[in-house]
């Protein structure tokens, strides 16, 4: 099972990382052509070399970047978050915690990864709500006009998937405390 969830959460995070690549590189684009656009209407351009103002003028920014990348991002996060659950990657605070026996610094472990997933489910379920809150009524997005559904989507999928890996890792982390085995990859954490 360990290895399904491997492979869920590497795929996953590798669409998202090609999906946040895009969106870089999508976004520099939109920003040089706006600077570029906006050097071409400038005075001092257009006074010195007209013939590269008029050019220069004729760039823009893309349009509908900011719609493209509020729609690619929202997937980037839930796409990344089953492999930084699956290898224990997000932030902790252990100020207090080392202080603390290790078995109760285990069962605090097993507490929030529990209270993570629950929290993973709860906004699954609020993107199929919303999901099917925007099929319905045919909501689209301002310039592109495509469907807001289709952002909802893919977000909904990518947030299924983290509920399935966090299931699976708040499953394993009850078992790890009751057997004493470790049921889950090496924990890299953000530990410093």
């Amino acid at each position: 099972m360990l290895r399904i969830m491997e492979w869920l959460a590497r795929t996953l995070a590798i669409v998202g990382g090609l999906v946040l690549a895009a969106l870089v590189l999508l976004t520099c684009i939109s920003v040089i052509g706006r600077g570029c656009n906006t050097l071409g209407h400038s005075d001092f351009m257009a006074e010195a070399a007209p013939g590269l103002a008029a050019m220069l003028t004729r760039l823009g920014p893309v349009n509908g970047d900011f719609e493209l990348v509020e729609a690619g991002i929202a997937f980037a996060i839930f796409a990344f978050l089953p492999i930084c659950q699956l290898h224990g990657g997000h932030a902790t605070v252990d100020i207090f915690t080392n202080q603390m026996p290790r078995r109760l610094n285990r069962f605090i472990v097993v507490f929030w990864e529990v209270i993570l997933t629950l929290v993973l489910i709860l906004i699954c379920w609020r993107l199929h709500e919303g999901l099917q809150s925007k099929m319905s009524n045919g909501e689209t997005t301002y310039l592109l006009q495509f469907p807001i559904w289709w952002a909802y989507a893919a977000s909904f999928f990518a947030s299924v998937c983290a509920a399935i890996v966090g299931v699976y890792c708040a499953a394993a982390r009850v078992a790890s405390l009751v057997t004493g085995k470790h049921y889950l990859p090496h924990t890299e954490g953000a530990m410093h």
